[in-house]
């Protein structure tokens, strides 16, 4: 069965970017990823989403990105009634537990630290994929 899944991820990082890529290939997802450089792109390309009406199931959020970082994005996004209900990870190259926490209490649905291997990649793809599956009772 072929879902149209698609996710929205925001990453400064080009290399971080290309690697996920790289994973959701290797597990046979292609075109499921679409992803913006700061969290101000982010909200641009949700408002056209929205929009369009083909919101992502999962947002993906780098916490620290230039002119608008993981922490105020999600902020932003967990206060608009149109966007609150799509699950957010905040994706960090270390764990900071006061920021960790803090994103948490803003409606987080987790705070995950970026592999370093590989098949650490591949296994994200995996995590973010089968997130965005539909619940069992709901197919």
């Amino acid at each position: 069965m072929s879902l149209n899944i698609k996710i929205l991820l925001a990453d400064d990082d080009k290399e971080d970017q290309l690697i996920l890529s790289d994973a959701f290939h290797q597990i046979g997802i292609t075109n499921a990823v679409h992803f913006e450089d700061n969290g101000e792109g982010a909200l641009q390309h949700l408002e056209r989403s929205f929009e369009e009406n083909v919101l992502p199931q999962l947002i993906i959020l780098d916490l620290n990105m230039p002119r608008m970082n993981g922490t105020q994005t999600l902020r932003i996004l967990k206060q608009d009634a149109r966007f609150k209900h799509i699950p957010i990870i905040i994706y960090s190259t270390s764990l900071n537990n006061i920021e960790r926490d803090e994103c948490i209490r803003l409606g987080a649905h987790s705070y995950i630290i970026k592999p370093l291997t590989f098949s650490e990649y591949i296994k994200s793809a995996e995590y973010f994929y089968n997130l965005c599956l539909p619940a069992p009772n709901e197919q």
